[in-house]
């Protein structure tokens, strides 16, 4: 049974009309469809039971939730990263520091999946349509798979800074200099670039109904390259998520290992001089104790925050999309959305995991807000002092006379 809503059914008895009705209230649950069913149900004499009228109510609060995630996703992630892009352009010393420029391609990468492949995605899910012709809808594919793939490639690269700054530190400036970094990220550029020109010449991108996006996608006008299509999209998560999550936890793991040795040092040395201070009072000796029980917890708080973010935030979507390669799945339209969102909530979180909670960014971030106040200030005596001569000058031929 399919075409217009309206088809007459009136020649169906009562128990094949129930059927019918429920073969299109997925239709009815758009909000045009509310006006559409009170009508059809108007025609038809069908009384729908409260449980069905209670799940097409429900149908519409998920949407309305992945709509409201995409909008605080975009919003959050342009106004973070261009806060970080904002620090470099104000602060040497940021653009001096090697991690910088990782933390800028990172930048760079979340701003134009905000500003390209966000939007797409919430008119998708919106209005439960494709939004864009298929030449701009393969465009807006490629932006997402390089700047997916260049994102994550900059974890990794931060991770491998990190470590060779806390195993190596005293050959950190000849291991990773300047040149070393552009060299990294140009890598990550060529990456990126690969996988998602191949995806753009072999047109595997297309606006998926189950992610509700332009995104790495095969027709179903292409089956004949299923298998090619499914081995570049095993290839492509191996050579990124599972590669960048392979760097994240050596390096971050080896780094805590580093951290705790050098905790038990201070710890060793923290235990004899309190030994050995005999008249030093009991709350000095506790504040001491309990520095060091948080010196052991921060470094350990960190790496989790750095690679169980990471995690959170694609596993669900990656494993997604390697089981959606079998064909007797289906993947719910809602769980698909919803692994987007994550992946997009990653991009919103990744300036607070990595710079702007940090003490030199918000030394920067605070300078710029004071210097913003400052000249609002100065403006708004400039203007007061102003209206104050107005008032001077307009009363002044009064008093003369």
């Amino acid at each position: 049974m399919t075409g217009n809503p309206y088809l007459d059914i009136s020649a169906l008895d009562s128990s094949l009309r129930v059927r019918a009705f429920g073969m299109w209230q997925g239709w009815f649950a758009t909000a045009r469809g509310w006006q559409e069913l009170s009508v059809w149900r108007t025609l038809h004499n069908l009384s729908p039971t409260d449980a069905t009228i209670t799940e097409l109510q429900e149908m519409s609060i998920p949407q309305f939730l992945l709509e409201g995630s995409i909008v605080v996703s975009a919003v959050v992630t342009l106004l973070t990263n261009f806060s970080v892009l904002l620090c470099f352009t104000q602060s040497a010393e940021l653009r001096s520091h090697v991690p910088g420029i990782f933390i800028l391609n990172l930048s760079i990468s979340n701003i134009i999946l905000a500003l390209i492949n966000m939007p797409i995605t919430f008119l998708g899910v919106a209005s439960s349509a494709k939004p864009l012709r298929d030449q701009l809808c393969r465009a807006v594919s490629f932006a997402e798979t390089f700047t997916t793939c260049n994102a994550m490639l900059s974890m990794a690269a931060l991770s491998v800074d990190r470590w060779v700054a806390v195993v190596f530190p005293l050959r950190y400036s000849s291991k990773m200099r300047y040149r070393d970094a552009l060299v990294i990220v140009a890598y990550s550029w060529l990456h990126s670039l690969t996988f998602s020109l191949t995806q753009l010449m072999m047109r595997w991108g297309a606006y998926s109904h189950t992610y509700a996006s332009c995104t790495l996608h095969l027709d179903a006008e292409e089956a004949s390259q299923r298998s090619a299509y499914a081995t570049f999209t095993v290839l492509f998560y191996c050579s990124s998520f599972a590669l960048c999550l392979f760097v994240l936890c050596f390096a971050y793991l080896k780094v805590l290992r580093v951290a705790r040795s050098h905790c038990k040092r201070i710890d060793v040395i923290t235990v004899q001089t309190l030994l050995l201070l005999v008249d030093i009072h009991p709350s000095v000796k506790e504040r001491c104790l309990s520095q060091q029980r948080k010196r052991r917890q921060r470094a350990a708080k960190k790496i989790c925050i750095f690679i169980g973010s990471f995690i959170i935030c694609f596993s669900p979507y990656v494993i997604t999309r390697l089981v959606e390669l079998l064909p007797s799945v289906d993947i719910p339209r809602h769980w698909g959305i919803a692994t987007k969102c994550l992946v997009y909530a990653k991009a919103s979180s990744d300036p607070f995991v990595y710079c702007l909670l940090r003490h030199q960014y918000r030394k920067v971030l605070v300078s710029i807000i004071r210097r913003i106040v400052r000249k609002d200030q100065f403006f708004l005596s400039a203007h007061s002092t102003s209206s104050m001569w107005d008032i001077t000058d307009e009363n002044f031929p009064d008093r003369i006379t």
